[in-house]
Formats: C-alpha cells, structure tokens, sequence
C-alpha cells in the first residue's frame, strides 16, 4: 500500500476529536504535566510556517510526557482582544467579534491539520464574556486590596479602612504614593466619604491618577513603549505624541522586589531574566532635596552616587515634570515651552535609547546646594524622564557621560570630585577606585564610605534620605478602544464605584462607529445602552443617568495584556461560572511545567503576568506564585525574500548574476538599481522567476523587460523576518497538501535548535518526506521473527538518543538520528515486530499520523498516544565482538574478529596461528608483537 499522506493524516485527526484522545483529566493518579503555548492573537492572515515551530515543540514534549505515563494537560486558546479587529472595525463598520469568529476558525482549521494534540474541550477566547468576567472579576479584586509591607503581601482594603478607623495611617507600612499625607483617626472619621476615597485611591493596588501617556491621536487611543517603534505606532506608524490623561494604573511596584526575586526560583532563559531585572531596576542611593531659590518648593532627586553630591553644576529637570512652569522665567519661557512641545512628539523610549543628540533649555531658575549653598542652574532636558525617580537630576558631569556631553554642549561647568583622576576628555565612572575630594567632610573617602557618611549627614540634618529606588513604573491600564474587556466600573460624584460580582459578566455593548467620540470620548462613548442602575443592578439607556441611582459607566477599556494574564490558570477549569477555577483543580494542576513563546514577550505579558499571579497567590486564588515552572523562547523561522533589480529611472529589470555588488564603477553597479521583493510563490527551486506569472501577478509588471542570463532571470535571496509585507510568506497549508502535516513538523524540528533563528526553505522539506516514505515501507511486510543484533543496536541506540534529546529540547538531532536508524534497519531488511513496535512509538511524537497508521499496520487497537515509551536496555550496545586491524612493520595486511573480551595473551595466539600471518612471515620468526586489547595488533618481523 502506498504512503497516502492526505488520507492517512485526515484520517487521525478526525479519529482524535471524534475520541478525544487528547482531553486530560482533572483528578487522576497519573502523574500531571502541563504544557502551554502562548496562546495567539487570531489575525486575518491566518498561520505561516513560522508560527507553528513552538506549537510542534510543546506538542512533540507534551506526546512524549502521555508516553511516560503522565496526565498531560496542553491546552489552546485565543488572545483574541486586539487593535487590529478594532481597526477592520472602523474601516468596514464589521463589528470585531464577527471578524474574531471568522479568523479564529481559520486558525482552528490550520492548527487541527498540523496534527497538535490539543485538549480543544478547554479552548476559549479572551473576548467571551465567560472568560473576561473573571478579568474583571481580578480587576475587582485589585482595586479592593492593599500592599502591606510588614506583611509583604496584599490584603483587603476593608483592613486598611478598619486601621484608619482606629489609629489613622501613622502606624501604616503600605505601598502607596509618596505625597499620602499623615491623618489621625479623628479626621479620617470627619472626612467626606469622596475625601476618605480619594486617600484610599492612594493605596489600592489599581486605582486612577493622572499620568503621562503616550497618545496617538490617529489611534485615539494610549499606547504602551512596547507598542511604538521610532516614534511612531507600531500598528500603521502613526505619530505618537506624550500627553497628561486620568487612567486606571497597576501598582505592579509594590511587588518590585519579590519579581526580582522570583526569577531565582524558575528555570527561564537567562536574557529574559536580565531583561526583567533591567526593566524593574532596582537600584540604592538616597534622595535628596534642593531649594529653589526664590520659591517655597523643594525639588527631590534620586541618585545612586550621593558620593558626588559637592560635584552637582547643574540640575536638569523633565520637561513634563510639574515644576517646570512654576519656576521658569518669563524671559526663558518662550524657549522652554517651544522645547517642552517638540519634545512631546517623542516616546519615552526614543529618549531614553537615543544617547547621542543633546537637547536641552535653561528654565531662567536656581536651586541652592543643601551643603554649600552654591546656586546651581536648573535646565529641562528630553533624556530625564518624569516616570522614572522624581523626573530630576543632579548632574554631576566629571562623573557621568550623559552629563559630561551636556555640559560640554551647553558651556556648563565640570567640577572635579575625584583624587588624581583627569576629566579633560571624558567623565571618570570607575566608583571602585574613586576616591573623593573637592567635597568638604567626604575628602579623602572612598566610594562606599562617601556614600554612606553622605547619606548619614543627609539624614542627620533633614536634607534627604537613603532610599531604594525602581526603574519600574506603575503599569497603565487604560485604552481608548472598543474591542478590550469593559471596567466593572461606575461613577459617582466622580469617584470609582465597582459593580457588584452578581452583575458580571459586564458585556461590551454595541455602539454605532468605533471611532472616538465627537467630544473626544472613548468609543464607548458612542454607546446608547452604558449606564448602571444601581438600585435594579442593571445597565441602562446613557439617557436615565441622574447621578441619584443611574451613572455612568467606564469608558476606557483593558489593554491587550489583560486576558493574557491569568489564561493560564482558567485552562485548569474553563468551564466554571462561578470562579476562575476549583481550588481543587487548581492545588492539582499547579502550574505550567513547560511553557513555550516568543523572547518579545519579556515585559508586555511576562512580567504582567507574574505581577498578577503573586497577587493572586497573595488572595489564595491560585496554590503558587510563579505560573510557569520553565519557560523556552522559540527563535524565529525566517523568510527568503524574493529580490528583483529594477534599472533606476527605467522599467527594465536584471537578473540577479549580471549584477556588480563590489565595483562602483562598474555599468551594473547595484546603486544603480533599486531592489523590490516579489512573492516567493512565483520562484522555482533554482530561484528562476516565472516572468509571466509575474505580470499578471501586479499591475506595475504587466509592461516590463527583462534581462536575462541564461535565458532565464534568477532572483536575489535575502533572509529576513516572514512577512506579508515581503511577500515571503509560506502557508502551512500549502506544505501539508504538498507533503503532509507530518513531514512539516519534522522539518520545522530538522531546521535546527529550537531556540535558533532559522530560514525557511521549502526545497529542503523533500529530504524529511523521502525518510517518511522509507519508514513507511520498513513496515510492508512485518514479521515476529528474532531481530539482528544490528536491528537491536540501532533500535536502542536511537531510543537512548532521541530521549536524551527530548529531555534536553534538542528536537533537531532526534531527526537526524531518526534518519539513522531507518537507513540502518533498511540496509538490514529488518521487518520483525520486536523492532517496529518500538520504533512506531519513537516516531510517534514528532510524526503523529504515521505513526498512528503504522501502530494500526502492526496489528494494534488505537491509540498510539498512550503506548509506554521504549525502555532503554545498555546491555544491546555492549559489543560481543572487536575487529582487529593486524598489521606488519606498521603496515594493514588484514583484519580479524575475535572476542570483544579476549585477554592479550589470546589475542596473540588467534593472530600468530591465523593463516595469513604465516603468509606475511613466510616462515620467519616475528621479532615482536605488539597488542593493544580494544584498538591494534602489529607484528614486527
């Protein structure tokens, strides 16, 4: 029977959803594993090769668990909340869920013919209302709770209130912001109910301030730093600029440190670890305070080196930060406002990473130095930020670059802090040799001295004070958008109200335009049914709010982050009204033992993500803090581009070889053409185009010349992400059709370590479909003969190898040794069961179908899924026999098979009586036998 991959592979799948063999149980004896994928967003493009690698890896992991006996939970769902549904929205006036429901079944469709071994009775959306009800449930839950630090856990805000009641907050160590002020219980107890509010709001772990955002107007909507490239969105490239908004935030600060320390416990690649670590940023110093000369404030500052205080020459301030327009000059304010407006249009991460352009404006302004009183210029500068410290710097230009290139820009003054150090070129930044001078009571100290005498004195005479400081910001929460999860959220009098847990789900409702208002609101402004009726527990017409028992509700919505972080756990229970999940199902499953996805998910839902797990550990909502045991970043599977050469000004195109890519002063010079990409499904194996395929492909090809070589236009080839916008896209259904889901997954292992970048080509897939049609022919004829020796050997040695490759996700080399294995038993006509049982299960991970098929050939009920996996036995590798090269004067005359465990002695007798020794001595005495057991024999005559 011939290998029918189509029929064989649709066959299985259908076999497992009709059986679903893949649905795990929630209480068994088994030992548990839980596998998870990042689960992805449904975009209209649908899959192409380059997203399935890290589902092929978690499946091949997850199958070989089930073979060990394990209870395997590998789940899939959909990230389905997004901008792009919303933007399809706006332009077509096709409500997201209808564009979420079509591309959410594609995807289904794509991954069901890949062959994955999903448990799909717990898929879900994060747009369902089942399931975004308990995002909004956890909402709640933050905004009801508190971070004690004595405790160093979150607890109920019902707690906090009963403190206030009691004592006031004197006594109170809690995360919250810094200007909380200092109440007795008798004014707690005095306050209005929007005053005690408005204090509370300073506490809860998610509350609303006014922050600076970065808007983009095209959008309408906040975006994260993550979600801007160059200054521009991501998404359509649209000008962001920084604005000051009321938003929801996430006090994700008040857990810095145990995320910090929390990255010790799991086994996640280290470049993400570091990139977390950077991202909160912990650091120690002191803050200091500053006079403003001519003013009542004081301006604070953070520094790591309060060791340099005496070398400050100047303080450069944020141009957002709240001062700036109190203190600037009216002479200086023109400039500083013109400053102040052009950087506006920058993103804070434009500013932070570009080191190289110094700007900046002098506001007119002094501040006094707390020891010596000197005035001190205050400037404002795009590289500080108001989000990180108290958005102040004290320059202390001998002692950082940053502040060096500033003052060398601007004409400042660089005071020299450092004993025998010379700052004529560059800032001296080595602290470990550093000893001070210049500096009043710290000269003569080193570093670490320095800085703690500083800080004491600091102390002592109420001008500062140690402190540990975080890069971290609290996260914001809120987008302008439709298509996010709705607050459970009213107002009154202004103040948030939640709405109570019997009135969730609170569902999106539907609007007329997903545009923002004409008046600027969300587009949940457009909405005619989003008010709450607070006495009837029921959302009403916008038109009945009286501020008496109808408000109105939130018009923000949650940021993609926010269904991504819990999933994890709701795929313990999916299906539980009542509660993200059974704390049962919950104790049992854990958490993720594998979890497989992309490294550029490090902060956006990694960090998030863990942020809202220790919070929930902290409410006894989930049985451990981190949810995912290890963690692998899959590389990516990049594209070959398809180049052809235009002649600039022309509308002649040239093969690839007549190009000069070295000579400038050749005719062909590749300066003189400009290079576009076409679709990669226009190019044969041998890069030849097809010319007419072309032009009827895009109408700027219909009238164009080619030159050819050859009589035929080979393309260039460049590697570079997969990308519709490249045209070099490849679809997995077209593999599958072609050569079969299981010659796809084998490929997409065979290309290299799974954490590697790789490129796509499609050429070499002929190589892993030629080993499955072999594979299938080793099981024509099986028989329940004694297998070779040589069959037992390789059979065990691939067992040995591909485990070990399994344990250690070295999913490539398994391929290889696969490969081995079947040349080996082909070239030993080996068809006995003893053999092929085994193998079929070896296989059964990476080729699934086959292997099914090939199980069912053997005689065997289904399913493989479930069949033990081979034990490894050494004894078959241990050789019985050694053969002996025998050689005369050094030279290989022939060779002889003798016992694997023959002394030295018998050696000798075996070769000095074996026939064509007495040929090569011709009845001469040999002077000398060397033997060495295990490698040689020579004979010395």
């Amino acid at each position: 029977m011939n290998y029918n991959f189509n029929e064989i592979e649709a066959k299985w799948q259908r076999y497992w959803a009709e059986n679903e063999t893949f649905k795990a149980e929630d209480h068994s004896t088994k030992p548990k594993y839980y596998v998870l994928d990042m689960f992805p967003y449904p975009s209209g493009a649908g899959l192409h090769v380059g997203h399935p690698l890290g589902y092929i890896a978690s499946d091949i992991y997850a199958r070989f668990k089930r073979h060990q006996g394990y209870n395997v939970l590998h789940p899939m769902g959909y990230d389905s909340f997004g901008l792009p549904a919303e933007q399809y929205a706006i332009q077509t006036g096709q409500h997201p869920a209808k564009t979420t429901e079509v591309n959410t079944a594609r995807y289904r469709e794509q991954l069901d013919r890949i062959g994955f071994s999903f448990d799909w009775s717990r898929q879900f959306k994060t747009s369902e209302p089942s399931y975004y009800k308990h995002t909004q449930m956890i909402f709640i839950h933050l905004f009801n709770s508190w971070y004690d630090k004595d405790a160093d856990k979150a607890r109920s805000i019902t707690d906090l209130v009963a403190c206030f009641e009691k004592e006031g907050n004197s006594s109170v160590n809690a995360h919250s912001d810094e200007d909380t002020p200092i109440f007795t219980s008798e004014e707690w107890n005095r306050m209005s109910t929007e005053a005690q509010e408005d204090l509370l709001q300073k506490y809860r772990l998610t509350y609303l301030a006014d922050i600076e955002v970065n808007w983009c107007p095209e959008l309408g909507t906040v975006l994260a730093n993550d979600e801007i490239v160059n200054g521009v969105s991501e998404r359509g490239g649209h000008p962001v600029v920084r604005k000051k908004m009321k938003q929801w935030s996430m006090r994700i600060t008040a857990y810095a440190d145990r995320l910090l320390q929390g990255l010790s416990t799991i086994d996640w690649p280290q470049p993400l670890k570091d990139s977390q670590t950077n991202w909160i940023g912990r650091s120690e110093g002191a803050e200091v305070s500053f006079q403003v000369e001519g003013h009542q404030e004081l301006i604070k500052v953070f520094t790591t080196r309060p060791d340099t205080l005496f070398g400050v020459s100047f303080m450069t301030l944020a141009p957002e930060h709240d001062l700036v327009s109190k203190i600037t000059t009216d002479a200086q304010r023109a400039e500083v406002e013109a400053y102040i407006e052009e950087t506006a249009k920058r993103s804070e991460l434009d500013r932070m990473s570009d080191v190289k352009r110094i700007t900046g404006a002098f506001t007119g302004a002094y501040v006094l130095h707390p020891f010596s009183g000197d005035r001190i210029p205050v400037w404002i500068g795009d590289y500080v930020l108001a989000s990180y410290g108290t958005g102040a710097v004290m320059a202390v230009p001998c002692g950082d670059q940053r502040d060096y290139d500033f003052a060398q820009h601007f004409n400042l003054s660089i005071p020299n802090v450092f004993e025998g150090v010379s700052i004529e070129d560059e800032a001296f930044t080595d602290k470990g040799t550093t000893i001070i001078a210049n500096s009043d009571f710290l000269n003569g100290l080193d570093y670490a001295t320095a800085k703690r005498t500083m800080i004491d004195r600091l102390e002592a005479e109420g001008k500062g004070t140690g402190k540990v400081n975080y890069r971290l910001r609290d996260a914001v929460f809120s987008r302008q958008r439709y298509w996010g999860e709705p607050f459970p959220v009213y107002y009154v009098n202004g103040r948030p109200q939640m709405l109570p847990e019997s009135a969730l789900p609170l569902e999106l409702p539907e609007v007329t335009q997903y545009l923002p208002t004409e008046k600027g609101d969300p587009p949940l402004g457009n909405a005619k049914v989003w008010a709450w009726d607070a006495v009837n527990q029921k959302v009403v017409d916008v038109n009945l709010i009286d501020d008496q028992t109808i408000f109105p509700l939130e018009l923000n919505t949650m940021p993609g982050w926010a269904g991504s972080s819990q999933y994890f756990n709701r795929f313990m229970d999916p299906h539980n009204e009542a509660q993200l999940a059974d704390k049962e199902k919950v104790v049992y499953w854990k958490g993720v033992d594998l979890y497989i996805g992309g490294s550029e998910h490090a902060v956006t839902h990694l960090l998030y993500a863990r942020f809202w797990q220790h919070f929930m550990y902290d409410l006894g909502l989930v049985s451990q803090p981190e949810f995912a045991k290890k963690l692998i970043n899959q590389g990516m599977i990049t594209g070959l581009s398809a180049i052809v050469y235009r002649r600039s000004k022309t509308n002649t195109y040239y093969s690839h070889g007549l190009i000069d890519f070295k000579d400038p002063s050749a005719e062909n010079y590749i300066d003189h053409f400009e290079k576009l990409r076409v679709d990669v499904g226009l190019i044969n194996s041998s890069d030849e185009l097809d010319i007419e395929g072309l032009k009827k492909w895009q109408p700027q090809y219909a009238d164009t010349s080619f030159v050819l070589e050859k009589d035929r236009y080979i393309v260039g080839r460049e590697v570079e992400k997969m990308s519709k916008r490249w045209y070099n896209v490849v679809n997995p259904d077209q593999i599958c059709e072609e050569y079969g889901a299981d010659a796809l997954r084998l490929y997409e292992m065979f290309l290299g370590p799974l954490e590697q970048s790789k490129p796509w080509n499609t050429a070499g897939i002929t190589g892993v479909s030629g080993f499955l049609k072999k594979l299938w022919k080793l099981y024509d004829s099986v028989n329940d003969e004694n297998p070779s020796a040589e069959a037992f050997k390789i059979l065990h040695k691939t067992i040995k190898k591909v485990q070990d490759d399994l344990e250690s996700f070295s999913f490539n080399t398994s391929v290889s040794s696969f490969m081995i294995c079947v040349n080996t038993l082909t070239s030993e006509k080996c068809s006995s069961r003893q053999i092929l049982e085994p193998l079929a299960i070896l296989v059964s991970p990476y080729a699934p179908h086959i292997a099914e098929e090939l199980w069912m050939k053997l005689g065997n009920s289904p399913s493989i899924a479930h069949q033990p996996f081979p034990v490894f036995d050494a004894s078959y590798l241990v050789e019985s026999e050694k053969e002996y090269p025998v050689s005369f004067n050094g030279k290989m005359r022939f060779k002889i098979t003798l016992s694997a465990d023959a002394s030295k002695d018998e050696i000798e007798k075996a070769v000095i009586s074996h026939e064509k020794t007495a040929e090569q001595l011709k009845g001469a005495a040999p002077k000398k036998v060397i033997v060495v057991p295990g490698k040689i024999v020579n004979i010395v005559v």
